[in-house]
């Protein structure tokens, strides 16, 4: 559970704070879920388990990007380093 893994009272967190924790929290666990299925998909030797194992990553991907958006609409600054290197050519940590 989410609230688990506060690391300040939740009464004294803001309710923007919170949702950005649930937020987080969710993306860390969509982007868990992917690479479990990714491994699976890449140990697997049956062809048609195969396909729905990274059929199943790509749903994961789907959600992680559906939270990575709501992030970007509710947390500006997260918005403000998306605009910054996403997209962009060149190195990365330039």
């Amino acid at each position: 559970m989410s609230s688990e893994e506060l690391h300040a009272p939740r009464e004294r967190l803001s309710g923007e704070t919170l949702a950005a924790h649930h937020a987080i929290v969710s993306l860390m666990e969509e982007l868990q879920a992917m690479d479990w299925y990714r491994q699976r998909a890449d140990d697997c030797d049956d062809d048609q388990l195969k396909a729905v194992l990274i059929h199943n990553m790509n749903d994961e991907m789907e959600h992680a990007v559906m939270i990575v958006e709501w992030l970007r609409r509710n947390v500006p600054e997260f918005a403000t380093q998306l605009t910054k290197f996403l997209g962009k050519d060149g190195p990365i940590a330039a």
